[in-house]
């Protein structure tokens, strides 16, 4: 169940409160805030469905502030997150983005945009009655929800009146159609190493990859940048992601003839990996998971190569959500900033036409506080990563992220 409107207006006036707060504890410079490149004169050609009730102008129903001038209308924002999840893990991550959001208003410095908090709650249902709170309230765009399941319900009721909705699941199928991921995919990963490797003369491949969800989406896309640059795939060796015994994955890895090793893992299981292919091994290549601090060092990787942010693109957004909140961000905090400063790019548009097709999916880009990225078409998103390469004195970029994306192929 949702809250009753009353609560709802309170959770709305204290977000605004909150991030009132912000402006006398915030300490240091914010983070640099995506900049809106020129409107595309016209939306790209792709399938979208039509909206029976599109959001086209006020109604008596719609939220809106006792101090907004009559005639005016708000940015008014949906955020969607499981501020009710039965984990606390959960929990408390739907509490920090929420946080980041605020952060960005605040920094945004646009008395217009109003946050209007729903709870994703645990259910695809949960979700579905708060996105229809959202609509019947005047929500312009979405930012949310969390987890793939929450998408698909919302987007529907979303898309019925011609809202997007920026979400954050890894999960690349529930995406397009009006709904955007703003979130870290592997694909772009796997695309972005591959490409390297192959720049530098790697041309025989192997893929070690985990049998789970995540791994099916890595081999989906190492097959296809194999293909678009031509070079060999010499062996698809996938293992029980939960299993401590790896030596006949390393050993067939190892006379699979390829001069590049791509390993899609992570963690106590990637060190095993890499320690029983030897030091003589050929190039090691990984997706964001190796992108841990318990692995900047790790011997056994020593020469890999990864793609992620630039370790320390977000460094002045952690000072400037530590300096605020007194907490360390999650890995998944500046989303949820850089989506509301891109929402904060976009808010001098006309009403009811700030959020447009066009306008999100630009091939520009926008420039958030992890490199630039832009939204596809089919709702993924690109990112613009670094090369990373393990040494014994930690991670270091052998390639830089691009800091745009007109050099670029789509």
């Amino acid at each position: 169940m949702t809250a009753s409107r009353p609560t709802r207006l309170l959770q709305r006036l204290c977000a605004i409160a909150g991030a009132m707060a912000i402006a006398g504890v915030a300490a240091c410079a914010p983070p640099p805030k995506p900049q809106a490149p020129p409107v595309p004169p016209s939306a790209p050609t792709h399938a979208r469905t039509a909206a029976k009730h599109p959001l086209t102008g006020e109604q008596s129903g719609f939220l809106r502030l006792s101090n907004t001038p009559t005639g005016h209308v708000p940015v008014r924002v949906g955020v969607l997150l499981p501020f009710s999840s039965g984990s606390a893990g959960t929990r408390n991550l739907a509490k920090t983005l929420m946080n980041a959001a605020q952060l960005a208003m605040f920094d945004a410095r646009n008395p217009d945009i109003l946050l209007m908090p729903e709870d994703e709650g645990s259910t695809p249902a949960q979700a579905a009655s708060a996105a229809r709170s959202l609509m019947s309230e005047g929500a312009a765009v979405i930012l949310g929800p969390l987890f793939a399941q929450s998408v698909t319900a919302v987007a529907p009721i979303a898309r019925d009146h011609a809202v997007p909705v920026i979400g954050f699941s890894t999960d690349r199928t529930v995406g397009g159609d009006g709904v955007y991921l703003l979130s870290y995919q592997p694909e772009t990963e796997v695309k972005r190493v591959i490409s390297y490797a192959a720049a530098h003369g790697h041309a025989n491949f192997t893929g070690v990859i985990p049998r789970n969800a995540y791994g099916d989406r890595v081999l989906a896309a190492f097959k296809a940048e194999a293909a678009a640059e031509k070079v060999t795939v010499r062996a698809i060796l996938r293992f029980d992601p939960s299993t401590t015994d790896l030596s006949q994955t390393a050993s067939a890895a190892s006379a699979s003839g390829a001069d590049a090793i791509l390993i899609a893992q992570g963690g106590t299981q990637l060190a095993a990996l890499a320690t029983l292919l030897g030091p003589t091994h050929p190039q090691l290549l990984g997706t964001g998971l190796w992108a841990e601090r318990s692995l900047a060092k790790e011997a056994a990787l020593s020469g890999g190569w990864f793609a992620a942010p630039p370790p320390r693109a977000d460094a002045n957004f952690d000072q400037h959500y530590r300096a605020t909140f007194g907490s360390e961000p999650p890995q998944l905090a500046p989303l949820a900033y850089d989506a509301i400063s891109l929402i904060a790019a976009l808010a001098s548009g006309r009403p009811y036409h700030r959020f447009t097709d066009a306008a999100l999916t630009d091939p520009n880009g926008f420039s958030g506080v992890s490199g630039v990225f832009r939204f596809n078409a089919d709702g993924s998103c690109d990112r613009g990563l670094a090369i990373l390469a393990i040494t014994p004195e930690g991670f270091r970029v052998v390639d830089p992220a691009p800091r745009s994306f007109q050099a670029q192929g789509s």
